[in-house]
């Protein structure tokens, strides 16, 4: 956890806001995990706040879906559940997969230059810190975000790509499951690599295909161990 806010900190009218910012980061990242029951005094030692900014940034939390209120017992992390993962891959393959097709169409020199970089920079992060088990690596995560944003980049509609961007960070937390499953069998490294091919091919069926095809790979992960009892 990050570290504790001082007495100071927690007469701020921001801290609620600040709290909830820190939360929901740990629950995107799977730090904290589907079902965990979210024990206010626990949380009010870990994050340094007090009880009334923490319950609001949980309120905040619940409204968006990310956190439980359970009837008299306080609240948990929101279940990962299998119809919202199936949603989501859904419906991100239908909106980047009509960004992507513009990309391609109107992507000039500069698009891509800036994907070939983006793909040259992932290849040369690690994927995780230990090579024996998966542990995030920031730089890769950094590295994997630019990399579908440069992507979709040139489809020139920004709406559009704000909406890819707030999807991809709703299923953050669904492929934060999947990392830990599917490493280190799952070559992501070559998925990415065929991916920047086709798009930079100008082969638009082939790109979008593969797009679908790499987001369906991390719902078969996360779908088969919700299939064995995660909800």
């Amino acid at each position: 956890m990050s570290q504790a806010f001082s007495f100071a900190d927690a007469r701020d009218p921001t801290l609620a806001t600040a709290v909830h910012r820190r939360l929901r980061e740990d629950i995107l990242s799977g730090r904290l995990p589907p079902g965990q029951k979210l024990k206010l005094r626990d949380l009010a030692e870990s994050y340094g706040a007090g009880a009334s900014p923490m319950r609001e940034a949980l309120s905040r939390l619940a409204a968006e879906g990310l956190a439980e209120q359970i009837e008299h017992r306080g609240f948990r992390v929101a279940a990962a559940a299998l119809g919202q993962l199936h949603g989501l891959i859904r419906s991100r393959v239908l909106a980047e997969g009509a960004a992507l097709r513009e990309a391609i169409l109107r992507g000039d020199a500069a698009w891509e230059e800036a994907l070939l970089l983006a793909e040259h920079r992932l290849n040369r992060a690690a994927r995780s810190l230990d090579p024996n088990r998966f542990v995030s690596n920031p730089d890769w995560e950094a590295c994997h975000l630019r990399f579908h944003q440069a992507l979709l980049s040139a489809c020139g509609a920004p709406p559009l790509l704000a909406f890819c961007d707030r999807l991809r960070e709703e299923a953050q937390r669904y492929r934060a499951l999947s990392n830990t499953l599917a490493y280190p069998g799952r070559d992501v490294a070559a998925e990415h690599v065929i991916l920047a091919r086709a798009a930079l091919n100008r082969d638009a069926d082939k790109a979008v295909a593969l797009l679908a095809q790499h987001y369906e790979r991390t719902g078969a992960f996360i779908g088969a161990d919700m299939g064995s009892g995660i909800e």
